[in-house]
């Protein structure tokens, strides 16, 4: 192409450099912007057995997920003695035949309260990155931060001051940092929180209610907030019986550059297996303000990611194990399938059987962009 262009007139040459540019951008914003036929599809689901030990922990409250070269590595939520779990998911053809949980790794912390809730590999640093909710009705901060392969911390990120215990804008107890994903662009990473800020609006209810939750970008380099953005919550999905219900973000991907994958999860009490409703969505925040320094959404004029909803795991109750959708709170890529399509693996918490029968659920997905 460059011998070519030499023996062109400057003319020619500023023509072919515009439309090869004009094609250039056309085709970064079609990467960008160009999801409208992104869905998903249900390939499998496999249930790990109950009351398996590794190294005398109970496997069991697995609130996140991700996968990096062949591992996948899992978070559990026992704030008694936090820990992550190495596993390997076995597949043939479309299928999980099998979930291994190969290692326990304790965390080395004495100093915080740690509710794990998720979980990424970072291979620039070899970090496994971990959010913690705190404990708020103790003055217990959320955290955003780093450990190394044998669970000693490494690194702290900083959080915006609205998120932490005793912030004016009063973030809800059981309600904060519950998602995390690496950013598209590998300069940073996204944290969000599962319910709204008591300045920016209500929990969901059961009708409809504006109740907007925060995403922050953190710059790897600065390990500061950077840029935030805001999206609506659905109302809860199901009438309880009883007087508890949630619906909340649980985890996101960012699928590609401001376009993420969503986790909700609705629970109503008193339902049995019935009581989750999960929900997977695409949020596009291509436009969306950027809400990191206002201190109420309530009445402030912003504009909001949008949503799109990708899948009710509703849908999918007769097929899976006793028509159950459990506490499902974490999500990752993983392998490529056979016909090369890029496939998601959902798993669930079980809060260790404290309050039901509940499983150690994953859920295999397709995604089929075309």
């Amino acid at each position: 192409m460059l011998s070519t262009l030499v023996g062109m007139s400057n003319y020619q040459n500023r023509t072919i450099f515009f439309l090869l540019t004009l094609s250039l951008f056309a085709c970064k914003s079609a990467d960008i912007s160009n999801h409208k036929s992104l869905k998903v599809s249900f390939l499998s689901e496999y249930v790990l057995p109950e009351q398996i030990l590794v190294d005398e922990t109970l496997v069991g409250g697995l609130s996140g997920i991700d996968y990096y070269k062949d591992t996948y590595y899992l978070v559990c939520d026992d704030s008694n003695n936090p820990r992550i779990y190495e596993a390997s998911i076995i597949f043939e053809s479309h299928k999980i035949s099998n979930v291994h949980i190969d290692k326990v790794v304790l965390i080395d912390n004495a100093n915080d309260f740690l509710d794990l809730e998720a979980i990424r590999f970072d291979q620039r640093s070899n970090h496994i990155l971990l959010t913690s909710e705190g404990h708020i009705i103790q003055n217990k901060n959320p955290l955003f931060f780093g450990i190394d392969t044998m669970g000693k911390i490494k690194t702290r990120f900083e959080i915006p001051e609205s998120f932490k215990a005793n912030s004016s804008q009063k973030p809800r107890h059981n309600g904060t940092l519950e998602g995390l994903c690496l950013s598209f662009d590998r300069k940073g990473f996204w944290i969000a929180m599962e319910l709204p800020l008591k300045t920016d609006g209500p929990e969901p209810q059961i009708t409809a209610t504006k109740s907007p939750v925060r995403i922050t970008f953190i710059n790897s380099k600065t390990k500061t907030p950077e840029r935030q953005f805001a999206y609506f919550l659905d109302p809860v999905a199901k009438k309880p019986v009883g007087n508890f219900s949630v619906n909340g973000l649980t985890d996101l991907l960012e699928y590609n550059k401001d376009i993420f994958l969503v986790l909700e999860r609705s629970y109503s009490s008193g339902l049995g297996n019935q009581g989750n409703t999960i929900k997977l969505f695409k949020v596009d925040a291509t436009s969306a303000s950027n809400t990191l320094k206002e201190h109420s959404l309530k009445d402030s004029g912003f504009v909001s990611a949008t949503k799109k909803l990708l899948l009710n795991f509703e849908d999918l109750r007769n097929q899976l194990t006793n028509q159950s959708i459990d506490n499902i709170e974490g999500i990752t890529f993983g392998p490529r399938l056979p016909n090369g399509n890029l496939s998601l693996i959902l798993v669930s918490d079980n809060n260790f059987n404290r309050l039901e029968k509940q499983l150690n659920q994953f859920i295999l997905l397709e995604i089929i962009d075309n």
